[in-house]
């Protein structure tokens, strides 16, 4: 049995990714000790440097979609190891089918063991390319399972799956947040998305690069926000999905204008063929999240882009003319 105010212990998967990391100070912060555990493939330790010389903080890289240890107590577990880009999954589909279908099961295996909470990070990209605007939780998707996206997509409507059969089969206390477009410090920038993506071409003096007309929207949340509704999510009794994203949405054109203008550059837009079940529109319900959670975001874009872009200056001029993508070979086996 758990003692009583006992430092709770915190597993937190991907925690060198950006989401992750920004998990990682907030669990810190919130007085528990927590283990980061990452393999590396798409994660940077340069993200979590600062947590180190913690004596709350240990860090152990591993591959969660194979068996999972971790000894002692645990309190609560958030599955967040994912390979999040679209050029990350293409080049990595097997391993992306992986740490959401293998991954997940281990570490709800490992929170039945260990009596321990779990959340973990779901997507806007279960809704696909959605035909119902804007999406809400009970809407079940319009999703390509044999696309090119298939493989992130289908292994997190997976990952839900096989979390709700422990939480009704296993009475595993499980929870599941949607996350929508998020952004802030500590994204990559050559990771193909496209707020680094525009901010990393506007700090080179290269032209802005559009995939599509441009009319299609996305729904940008602040990170603090989001880690914000995914504690609050995490420490609730909902074990249904919920939406944890900003409703404030915006399409691709007016998003690279309120950049250049952010920038105070002059690029001129170019654009290219919208890539194959790339989603036309993305926006949340939040209405679950606002009553069940008391949660709404509070960061504006202007605000949170600001800062954003600070961070980005701020990265040395190498980092910053890396185009080139994570090499991945030494996590494929051939």
């Amino acid at each position: 049995m758990k003692k009583l105010n006992k430092m709770k212990r915190t597993l937190i998967t991907g925690a060198a990714g950006f989401l992750g990391s920004h998990l990682v100070k907030k669990f810190l912060n919130a007085g528990h000790h927590v283990i980061g555990m990452d393999n590396l493939i798409t994660g940077n330790l340069k993200n979590i440097e600062e947590f180190f010389p913690n004596k709350n903080f240990e860090f152990h890289n591993h591959d969660v979609s194979k068996f999972v240890h971790v000894a002692g107590e645990l309190d609560y577990i958030l599955h967040f190891a994912s390979p999040a880009s679209p050029i990350d999954y293409l080049k990595i589909p097997i391993q992306t089918l992986k740490v959401s279908s293998y991954g997940a099961h281990n570490l709800l295996g490992l929170a039945k063991a260990k009596n321990a909470r779990i959340i973990v990070a779901s997507t806007s990209e279960v809704y696909g390319d959605p035909l119902v605007h804007p999406q809400v939780e009970d809407y079940y998707g319009n999703v390509n399972p044999v696309g090119p996206r298939g493989v992130y997509d289908e292994a997190k409507r997976y990952m839900e799956a096989v979390t709700m059969a422990y939480n009704t089969y296993h009475g595993v206390e499980t929870r599941i947040v949607r996350i929508f477009n998020t952004y802030g410090p500590k994204m990559r920038l050559n990771d193909g998305r496209v707020l680094p993506a525009f901010i990393g071409q506007a700090l080179r003096g290269e032209d802005l690069t559009i995939f599509g007309d441009g009319s299609q929207t996305r729904s940008f949340c602040y990170v603090d926000d989001l880690v914000d509704g995914i504690h609050k999510l995490l420490l609730s009794d909902h074990s249904e999905p919920v939406n944890i994203g900003n409703p404030s949405e915006i399409t691709i054109t007016q998003f690279a204008e309120e950049i250049i203008k952010l920038t105070g550059t002059d690029q001129k837009v170019c654009y290219h063929e919208l890539p194959v079940n790339d989603p036309k529109q993305r926006k949340p319900d939040i209405s679950k999240a606002k009553s069940i959670l008391g949660w709404e975001p509070k960061v504006a874009r202007k605000e949170g882009l600001e800062i954003t872009y600070d961070y980005f200056k701020s990265l040395t001029k190498e980092e910053l003319n890396k185009k080139e993508h994570n090499n991945f070979d030494k996590y494929i086996t051939k």
